[in-house]
């Protein structure tokens, strides 16, 4: 009895990979809350939605199985055709605030420079502000009566338009707002990169005569690559599900809602207003889809410029 047992244990100790079943069901444990707020916040509602998006709800509830009409539909709509553009329009402008969170942050990397917590938390408060006060703030700064921004063009002579509600300049003062409230996140995490990056490099480079120009751009940009595309995969994920920005600035009734509608803006008019469930499930997916493609895209891409090493 006792060889066989000595021999049950040489033989467990000689397979290292294989762990006791007790093991195994204190780490299913552990990570069984997580799995389950992850299968009933996330995963269910993508296949209701994906579901949804086959069907066209009934007047008193109920759906009726329609297959693809809905998507049909979308890529005829001009309401959608729009709101893609406009989508991908603030996307790319949002992205300009990438490069300006760089410079704030190599600004802020200064050796000894004093107040660095004061400046952190500054550029860091857009953050944590509450979406509706930073949109109602924003749509008092862009009124064109009475609005803070036109009041100070018209001291130097300059007649500023309606911003929030022209339709040339809608989408571009929306963008302008959420540069600046991604600015303060962005640049706390450029801080980070920055202060990551060895400082023999700097001291090297110095000796061969390089000046803070060329050390900027041939060390700092270069190492700083993977905190640049992470910054960037996440602001464009944002960019595209933008939707309290434009509820909150742009009225219903606005001349300048046809240039400023995004997809999650006419998500949210067809589900909750129009009551169209099946189709707002559609544009949904589509806005998945969207996000999958450009993410993977971005991924494809940055094996050429991220430098990890």
């Amino acid at each position: 009895m006792l060889l066989t047992e000595e021999r049950a244990a040489a033989k467990a100790a000689a397979r290292p990979g294989r762990r006791p079943r007790r093991d195994w069901l204190w780490g299913y444990g552990l990570i069984a809350p997580m799995a389950l707020g992850l299968a009933v916040f996330y995963l269910w509602p993508i296949v209701q939605t994906l579901y949804l998006s086959f069907t066209e709800s009934g007047v008193f509830g109920g759906q009726t199985w329609v297959g693809l009409d809905n998507f049909a539909a979308l890529f005829g709509d001009e309401e959608m055709l729009g709101a893609l553009r406009n989508t991908l329009l603030y996307s790319v402008l949002v992205l300009i605030g990438v490069p300006l969170a760089i410079v704030i942050a190599a600004l802020l990397n200064v050796p000894g420079l004093r107040g660095l917590g004061f400046f952190r938390t500054l550029y860091f408060l857009p953050v944590v502000t509450m979406p509706a006060a930073v949109g109602l703030t924003w749509r008092y700064l862009y009124n064109g009566d009475f609005g803070l921004i036109n009041y100070l063009l018209g001291e130097i002579g300059i007649d500023g338009p309606y911003w929030a509600s022209d339709p040339e300049f809608a989408i571009y003062a929306i963008a302008v707002v959420g540069i600046w409230s991604s600015l303060g996140y962005n640049a706390v995490l450029f801080l980070a990169g920055l202060q990551g990056i060895p400082k023999h490099y700097y001291e090297a480079a110095a000796i061969d005569g390089a000046g803070r120009t060329r050390q900027f751009f041939r060390i700092t940009l270069p190492l700083l690559t993977p905190t640049t595309f992470f910054v960037m995969v996440i602001t464009l994920i944002n960019a595209l599900q933008v939707f309290d920005l434009v509820y909150l600035m742009i009225d219903t009734k606005s001349p300048a809602m046809a240039g400023s509608r995004t997809i999650v803006y006419l998500f949210y008019e067809q589900g909750f207003v129009q009551n169209n469930r099946g189709y707002a499930a559609a544009i949904a997916v589509v806005l998945l889809v969207l996000i999958l493609a450009l993410t993977a895209l971005q991924f494809r891409l940055q094996r050429r410029w991220v430098h990890y090493e």
